[in-house]
């Protein structure tokens, strides 16, 4: 697994208005916080979040706040505004190399499965795997291999063999399928039109928190 450096600045304030005025300055709030020490506040730049949050790898982060010593961590969750989808809070958790943590890994599909060559339609229902490890077995991604996926078949979790980490779903659960591709008669405007039946209208009365 790749290991990226990133700083980051404590949070003097954390008033709501110092949040905003972060945020409008290009920067993201977020709290770094280790199992059993006190929460750090801090914030760091929209750009430096950016490459861990818009890709398809999970990273280690090497995070660097103010002048201290690089942490190792990862990033745990990140919110985000319903309008501009902007980022908006981040959770940076601290780990250590020697403990196991449970981190959510990109699935990546791979291959040209023989179901969709033959008409089908690939449907990936999880992009996403919850897994448990040590910080050093973490896979940049799970890939999963669909060549010979035919049209009714799926890829389910059990079908992952690895001895580097446990995935944290039920062994049943289906990562994606090819499945038949469903036409759909489209019906004349005419015909539509003769058997609509009338409408008919009643009358009748109707019934973030910030840090």
């Amino acid at each position: 697994m790749s290991e990226l450096t990133i700083k980051a600045k404590r949070r003097v304030l954390t008033t709501k208005g110092a949040v905003n005025k972060l945020r409008k300055a290009g920067n993201v709030p977020g709290i770094f916080y280790v199992s059993g020490q006190e929460p750090i506040p801090v914030y760091l730049t929209e750009s430096a979040l950016r490459p861990l949050v818009y890709t398809a790898e999970t990273h280690i982060i090497n995070l660097v706040i103010d002048e201290d010593e690089p942490r190792k961590a990862i990033v745990k969750d990140v919110q985000f505004d319903p309008v501009t989808d902007k980022m908006i809070h981040c959770d940076i958790m601290g780990i250590s190399l020697d403990h196991e943590i449970q981190v959510e890994v990109p699935v990546v599909l791979e291959g040209a499965s023989v179901g969709v060559k033959e008409g089908g339609i690939l449907q990936q229902l999880m992009h996403k795997l919850t897994i448990t490890c040590l910080p050093g077995n973490i896979p940049e991604h799970i890939s999963v291999d669909i060549t010979n996926l035919k049209i009714g078949e799926s890829v389910h979790v059990k079908d992952i063999v690895t001895d580097k980490y446990k995935i944290d779903h039920n062994e049943d659960v289906v990562i994606a399928s090819v499945v038949h591709a469903r036409v759909q008669e489209e019906v004349p405007a005419e015909e539509t039109e003769e058997t609509q039946e009338p409408e008919v209208i009643s009358k009748g009365k109707s019934e973030e928190t910030e840090e």
